[in-house]
């Protein structure tokens, strides 16, 4: 069993950047190979990536300029939950679900949710989207 395994067949894989629209393609290249080691069809890795780079494309232009771009890649056999998210440039950001962009992940993840936490004491409010996408042969 290798290092990335665990016993019930999940692995988790996360990658911290800082929230530039340069280190995009990164975050991407790591969703693509973690869902091709995972036995993903090819429909299902170019939707998870293109999803992915929409998700964190999206944080990005709503995060605070020193913040760290953190995504974290749940992998199972048959599923890729991706959690990603980033400390919010004003208290009050909040996340429009009324764009192309969101269409966009809508139609590329099987499930899509926006994610806020608020500021307290010591810690800046964060935004985040947790996206799921099925290997692409199995019934969701």
């Amino acid at each position: 069993m290798s290092d990335a395994e665990t016993l019930d067949g999940m692995s988790t894989v996360e990658v911290r950047t800082s929230a530039t629209a340069a280190l995009i393609p990164t975050i991407r290249a790591v969703a693509s190979d973690l869902a091709a080691r995972a036995d993903f069809d090819l429909d299902a890795i170019s939707d998870l990536r293109m999803a992915v780079d929409e998700a964190c494309a999206t944080l990005v232009d709503a995060a605070e300029p020193t913040s760290v771009l953190q995504c974290r890649f749940l992998v199972r056999p048959e599923r890729i939950r991706v959690h990603a998210e980033v400390e919010a440039a004003k208290a009050d950001t909040v996340l429009s679900t009324d764009t192309f962009g969101w269409r966009v992940l809508q139609t590329l993840a099987d499930e899509v949710e926006v994610l806020h936490e608020a500021a307290t004491e010591g810690r800046r409010a964060t935004v985040g989207i947790r996206l799921d996408k099925s290997a692409g042969d199995v019934p969701r």
